[in-house]
């Protein structure tokens, strides 16, 4: 698969891979999943199975759970069939498999963003501290405080990979809302959003926006230091190929563009609301 191949397909290359089974499970076949990485044999990325079921394991998760081994029947010459080994992988299973998989490859490295977001989603929507939450106001909050926390230690990675100055962060950071947001710089957002300058972009966001932005850190965070990125160059490149990917991901669900979203009031009301309540209950 050449590159030009891959720009075209990238939105659902792997969701195109998706299959459900009677249950209406979802997984992927690992046999596909070969060829879409493009390894030339089975055999030849059977390695890269095994390193993520051993990932799998060191992480606490049953591997049995992720990894089922199956009969898949494929197509043999004049119409034929005959059955071969597989493993039916779960989205976890192929997220670990991307990340053991032959990197230089771009199709790979495409994978590993895709699994990664989706598999961060599922986290997030499983956490219970976060289902938990039951107003609109306590999720924000929440996800603002995450936000605060995963964007120092995205400043950290991006700095080791070459950002320094704070200009340099800035642009690098406008590349990730450019990704995110379809070419929608820091600017452009503030003057859709009818912000005014003094105001926080992400002070202003609902939990889904907000959620979408902490993807795009957290994952860019990750790729980062995966990848060993250095070059203010391919720093803010990793960064806008994540915030495309993520903003790929809302469309592949059906979600709402971020830009589209609507203009929340600032967080920062919602903290002096549970700073207040902390205080009169400790009165």
């Amino acid at each position: 698969m050449n590159k030009k191949d891959i720009g075209k397909s990238d939105k659902s290359l792997f969701e195109k891979l998706k299959h459900l089974d009677g249950n209406g499970i979802e997984y992927w076949s690992a046999r596909e999943l070969a060829k879409i990485l493009e390894y030339s044999e089975y055999r030849h990325f059977e390695p890269a199975i095994e390193r993520a079921k051993d990932a799998c394991k060191n992480s606490g998760q049953p591997v049995e759970y992720h990894f089922e081994d199956v009969l898949e029947m494929i197509l043999i010459g004049k119409g034929g069939k005959r059955g071969v080994i597989s493993i039916k992988l779960s989205r976890y299973a192929c997220y670990l498999i991307v990340q053991n998989a032959d990197s230089s490859k771009e199709v790979v490295a495409l994978g590993q963003t895709y699994f990664a977001v989706q598999t961060r989603l599922q986290e997030l929507q499983q956490l219970d501290e976060y289902n938990n939450l039951d107003t609109e106001e306590k999720k924000r909050l929440f996800l603002r405080n995450e936000m605060k926390k995963h964007n120092t230690q995205l400043a950290a990675a991006a700095k080791d990979a070459g950002v320094v100055q704070p200009w340099e962060y800035a642009v690098f950071q406008n590349h990730g809302y450019q990704g995110l947001y379809g070419g929608l710089g820091a600017k452009e957002i503030h003057r859709k959003k009818e912000l005014k300058k003094s105001q926080q972009i992400l002070d202003h966001m609902g939990s889904t926006e907000l959620a979408a932005n902490l993807f795009r850190a957290t994952q860019t965070e990750e790729k980062l230091k995966r990848d060993k990125i250095k070059g203010k160059v391919k720093a803010n490149k990793t960064h806008f190929e994540v915030g495309r990917k993520v903003r790929q991901t809302i469309e592949d669900i059906g979600g709402t563009m971020p830009e589209n979203l609507p203009v929340e009031d600032s967080v920062k009301k919602i903290e002096r609301k549970e700073q207040k309540k902390l205080k009169d209950s400790e009165g």
